[in-house]
């Protein structure tokens, strides 16, 4: 299953985002923190759709149902950046880095490059040691 990229919609997407945000939210805290919100019917028909396709769940507090995002943060966002990479790049993570630094608005600033660079250096320490 891709966690958050494959088959949601934008406002799907957007209500999982909400709830990993706040962690746990009604349907009218959704319904509150959405940008030109949809009815309050409408986010509660989507957070049931978002439930049976697992990805949120919901605990039953008196009469409400307070919601939860199933899939931790860390792993929603890797899934939905390797949809980004395939769909957009296919599959480059080098033609996303070439488009966001060679972009004339990207304001990348030189401890984040420094920081990049580490970290593509330790991930080239890992790649030697593991053969």
């Amino acid at each position: 299953m891709s966690l958050l990229g494959g088959g949601l919609s934008r406002r799907e997407r957007e209500m999982v985002e909400i709830l990993h945000r706040l962690g746990n939210a009604t349907a009218a805290e959704v319904h509150e923190q959405m940008e030109n919100a949809p009815t309050y019917s409408a986010v509660r028909a989507t957070l049931r759709i978002l439930e049976e396709k697992g990805h949120i769940a919901h605990i039953q507090d008196g009469k409400r149902f307070v919601y939860e995002p199933v899939v931790a943060k860390q792993d929603a966002a890797k899934s939905a950046l390797d949809q980004l990479v395939t769909t957009f790049f296919a599959g480059s993570l080098e033609g996303v880095v070439r488009t966001f630094l060679s972009s004339e608005e990207s304001n990348v600033r030189a401890d984040e490059l420094d920081r990049l660079s580490a970290l593509i250096e330790e991930a080239k320490k890992k790649e030697h040691t593991s053969k």
